[in-house]
């Protein structure tokens, strides 16, 4: 090993040890401290907005618009919910004790795990790291933040907000990137959260098993959006048009592929044309509403899934990570674009005779992270969220379950584990200790030995009466 690498080394596990040993003091657990970060954070978030949104731009070209509704504003709107439910949240939750253990009485306490680590995708690099660090903070924790180095300007932005508000042995911020997320993960942790890739967080999975971490992954997958003929056709095509190329598409939950039922198909591609052309101009590539691929090599991945029937779209630019709102028709399960998540702006239209074909090929892959419907008929929509599994499920309405607080954002099988969102950032964050408190009253002795039949038969029968 050579020098360089021991100090990282070292480096890594002095960042570790510092908040580890801050954390032992157990001034992070009072109600008054946590309260109090919270406060810090929203006026970090409040004091450097100018430098956050333009570095989202800098990184992704996202619109101001973009930048304030789906990280900014709404991480304000996320601190603002933890402040003022804080108290509530750490309340130790009272819960039935059965006839057997009376007299006495059960409580589950939230404690906090220790030193946590976060890693952020590149995708919404400052909201997918603040919004799960909120609830590490809630919990009582300690907290290393990872941002990706894909968006490097907003990894300086969180570097310089962090670094300003807080001491590094209770929050700090880890630049960099393969090597010093690899750095990160040879230390013992607490606990891990994860966002990004199903291939990464294969990784990071393996890492924390080697310390039984426990962790939470919140990943991707090809998030399906069915659309029936009963539906308000033309909300539903600009909804989904909405979701499908905001941030060019970048986005986790954004819906991957359409289904529609075959004898609307016409008129809701006539619709689709219809707000690409309202939404972006007659030509994308001057609006300033579409922003640009994150990479040369993730611009490359995705101009190569455009194939087929192309009937609006398909331009690229390189020079300028352009890729232009694409729609592909006639798309079937073994076209190129069906493959893998496509987490860029193509939108692949397949139609569908009977809603029994489309469960079965969303069944027949991996569980998704979402999964939209948008249908008048509650009988339809109720079939499809019984006979399939994915992380969450929005009718009527793409992406917007993502912001709702008091629902868990997160994934099944390969789309991920655990989830976030307010209280359940909290929860997520947390040990849940139970803890059980008896009388000195009413000491059963057939409970001790020496055992006879009869004793035996007494606890067999309370047991089996009083428990439950």
């Amino acid at each position: 090993m050579s020098m360089v690498e021991e100090a990282i080394l070292v480096n890594g596990k002095k960042i570790v040890d510092a908040q580890r040993n801050y954390f032992n003091t157990g001034v992070t657990k009072s109600y008054d401290f946590r309260l109090k970060q919270l406060k810090l954070l929203k006026a970090a978030v409040e004091k450097h907005e100018k430098q956050i949104v333009d570095a989202l731009y800098a990184d992704l070209r996202k619109p101001a618009l973009e930048a304030y509704a789906t990280e900014h504003t709404i991480t304000l709107a996320d601190l603002d919910l933890a402040i003022s439910n804080l108290s509530s949240w750490m309340k130790p939750e009272r819960v039935p004790t059965p006839l057997f253990f009376m007299p006495g009485k059960s409580r589950i306490h939230s404690e906090p795990y220790g030193v946590t680590l976060t890693i952020a995708p590149w995708n919404y690099p400052f909201k997918n790291l603040i919004a799960p660090v909120i609830g590490a903070l809630c919990a009582g924790n300690t907290m290393v933040l990872k941002p990706s180095e894909l968006a490097p300007a907003t990894s300086k932005a969180i570097t310089d907000m962090v670094s300003e508000f807080f001491e590094p042995q209770y929050m700090t911020v880890v630049e960099g990137g393969v090597k010093e997320t690899q750095e990160l993960l040879d230390q013992e942790w607490d606990f891990i959260m994860f966002t990004g890739g199903t291939e990464i967080g294969r990784i990071i999975y393996q890492a924390a098993a080697k310390n039984l971490t426990p962790v939470a992954l919140e990943l991707g997958g090809k998030s399906p959006c069915i659309v029936d003929s009963d539906v308000n056709l033309e909300v539903a095509a600009k909804r989904i048009c909405w979701g499908k190329f905001t941030n060019t598409g970048q986005i986790c939950i954004a819906p991957d592929y359409i289904y529609v039922q075959k004898d609307i198909k016409a008129k809701f591609i006539e619709l689709v044309k219809k707000n690409i052309t309202e939404f972006f101009g007659a030509d994308p590539k001057q609006s300033p509403d579409f922003g640009r691929i994150i990479s040369n090599r993730h611009f490359n991945r995705i101009k190569n899934l455009i194939d087929g029937d192309v009937i609006v779209g398909g331009q690229t630019d390189e020079s300028q990570k352009y890729i232009a709102p694409t729609v592909i028709d006639n798309v079937t399960p073994e076209s190129k674009v069906m493959q893998e998540e496509i987490f860029g702006p193509i939108m692949p239209i397949m139609e569908y005779n009977t809603i029994d074909e489309v469960i079965g090929h969303i069944n027949a892959g991996s569980k998704p992270l979402a999964l939209y419907i948008f249908s008048n008929s509650s009988s339809f929509s109720d079939k499809i969220v019984t006979e399939t599994s994915s992380g969450a499920v929005l009718i009527n309405d793409v992406l917007v379950h993502a912001g709702h607080p008091h629902l868990p954002f997160g994934g099944v099988g390969n789309s991920g584990m655990g989830a976030y969102n307010g209280r359940i950032s909290f929860d997520t964050y947390s040990h849940r200790k139970g803890v059980l408190t008896r009388s000195f009253m009413f000491d059963v002795k057939q409970r001790y030995a020496p055992a006879t039949e009869k004793n035996t038969n007494f606890l067999k029968f309370a047991i089996r009466k009083l428990i439950g």
